[in-house]
């Protein structure tokens, strides 16, 4: 199986190919511009890489939230495209559950948090069970002292969130705070593609009408005028 998976949740953005459930090629860039200037240009550069064109794929996925209300918007508009062209299936990808899956093997608590501005993040937390990301507690925006209320033992923090406020969660919580190594806080659309290969397996796909953004709290235009 040829799966094609993107990230634009973020600032950083990021396409994978995978075959035979190997990864092969991936390409992640972080730049402070519109996904939609390179994002297409980064699509052909890994099926090039990869060695298969977009008529090979049996499969695309994309994360749709929590993150970046112009990101997702981009990314999951792209792959709604180029689904329907195909004729190919869709799978959606939780961003947060993307980057536990970046922590490895652990037997602490996983907290992946992305920053949400505002002063707050978007944050969930998960337990590895037999090579399974099992959810602890849902997708919520909260403030980052929330977030760690509720945390009373060892934890490994991912993501932009845990970056930025790692001086915060340290105080916190001492000890029991653990940090992934600065270069997986990025979200890598090859853990979209992992992830979403077990459903695309049992065929438990989803439709094109219902792949949407999972945005979790309101954009200031829809604060703003309702």
């Amino acid at each position: 199986m040829k799966i094609l998976a993107l990230d634009t949740a973020t600032s950083s953005c990021s396409v994978a190919a995978t075959e035979g459930g190997e990864l092969a090629a991936e390409l992640t860039i972080s730049k402070d511009q519109t996904h939609a200037k390179h994002l297409m240009q980064l699509i052909h550069s890994v099926l090039g890489k990869a060695g298969f064109g977009v008529g090979d794929l049996d499969g695309l996925a994309v994360t749709i939230g929590p993150g970046s209300f112009t990101g997702l918007r981009i990314g999951v508009s792209t792959v709604k495209g180029l689904a329907h062209a195909l004729g190919k299936p869709v799978v959606g990808v939780s961003t947060l559950e993307a980057l536990a899956r970046q922590c490895g093997q652990t037997p602490h608590l996983i907290c992946p948090l992305l920053d949400a501005r505002k002063g707050e993040v978007y944050a969930a937390t998960y337990r590895l069970n037999a090579d399974q990301l099992v959810k602890k507690t849902g997708e919520r925006a909260m403030r980052p002292e929330a977030a760690l209320e509720s945390i009373k033992s060892p934890c490994v923090f991912i993501g932009t969130g845990a970056r930025l406020y790692r001086r915060d969660i340290i105080a916190a919580l001492g000890d029991l705070a653990h940090f992934v190594p600065g270069g997986r806080n990025v979200i890598r659309a090859s853990s979209v593609a992992f992830l979403s290969m077990p459903r695309f397996e049992a065929q438990d796909t989803d439709t094109i009408a219902s792949l949407v953004p999972h945005y979790i709290r309101k954009s200031d235009a829809e604060l703003n005028f309702g």
